[in-house]
């Protein structure tokens, strides 16, 4: 947030408060890519290694239970890193959107008070 200054140089919108956090912008963008290539790729080895658990059960080795088990831990730790990710991602937005909001509703204020030093001059 700047608090100085008159305006942008990059935007043709002239304002005395502006967020720009571009690096923000360029994290959320990674969370929502790596949301998708988990919500893509996360479950590749889900049906094999659910069918080795089956088998190996159904042949009395212990291991075939373990095996599922690591099969759903590993699918409950996906939906948390998704859910993380997917969050990260709204947040970012909305954070610039609500600071761009209220830098917008700070400005008109400095703006009214302006005027009023205008005419007390």
């Amino acid at each position: 947030m700047r608090l100085n200054g008159a305006g942008d140089r990059h935007t043709d919108r002239a304002t005395d408060l502006i967020v720009r956090r571009d690096d923000l912008g360029v994290v959320g963008g990674d969370a929502y890519k790596l949301h998708d290539s988990l919500k893509r790729d996360g479950h590749h080895a889900h049906e094999s290694t659910h069918t080795a658990a089956t088998a190996l059960t159904t042949r009395n080795f212990a291991c075939g239970a373990e095996l599922a088990r690591v099969r759903d831990k590993w699918d409950s730790q996906l939906r948390t890193l998704r859910d993380a990710c997917a969050q990260i991602s709204n947040h970012l937005d909305y954070s610039m959107a609500a600071h761009a909001k209220d830098d917008e509703h700070i400005g008109g204020e400095l703006l009214a008070v302006s005027r009023i030093n205008a005419y007390l001059k």
